[in-house]
């Protein structure tokens, strides 16, 4: 099983390290998944044109097929003018309008107060619901008070951190073995 994280901020800290705890979770307590975080302040992305996501080069060629050839993705996306970031945005833009299906997909936000809570609900959902996503249904929303010096200091943040990660690889095996046992009724 292979499980994609996205920190999808090009400046700061707080997604990544967010994103980085989860998987770092999955590595520890689930040995047959793999993880692969996609760094956006690390990648040159093109703004999306409308082509087709195998037309681009470079990063975006890179980021979009490695997207696409996930089991489950965990996003991770700051909290910007009360919405996502736009280099998500953009990465969500590149990507087909199918490209979630048959994919768990968790959520983590991050934010500098409280009031952007349900950023995640009100903007990230609806674009996931439309690519398809299989959605987990909670999320973690982390505030900036609740770092330090470049670590999660609050323990109930960990503590939610690690269930969405364990529910993400719960719920994709069962997804798998789902469509395991449907793929077998047919003989083609």
């Amino acid at each position: 099983m292979k499980i994609v994280g996205i920190s999808g901020a090009i400046t700061g800290s707080k997604t990544k390290i967010a994103v980085q705890f989860a998987l770092d979770h999955i590595q520890a307590n689930h040995p047959g998944a793999e993880t692969e975080l996609i760094d956006l302040s690390q990648n040159e992305m093109i703004f999306s044109d409308g082509r087709d996501f195998r037309d681009y080069t470079g990063d975006t060629a890179n980021v979009t097929a490695t997207i696409m050839a996930a089991d489950a993705i965990l996003i991770g996306t700051p909290t910007y003018q009360a919405s996502i970031s736009g280099a998500l945005k953009n990465v969500l833009d590149l990507l087909p309008e199918r490209a979630f299906q048959e994919k768990n997909v968790a959520i983590i936000t991050t934010a500098g107060s409280p009031k952007h809570y349900l950023v995640a609900e009100l903007q990230l959902k609806p674009i996931l619901a439309y690519m398809k996503a299989r959605i987990a249904q909670n999320y973690v929303f982390i505030e900036e008070r609740q770092y330090d010096r470049g670590q999660i200091v609050d323990d109930d943040v960990t503590l939610r951190l690690q269930r969405l990660a364990d529910d993400l690889v719960y719920e994709t095996q069962v997804r798998q073995e789902i469509t395991k046992q449907k793929d077998a009724r047919y003989d083609f």
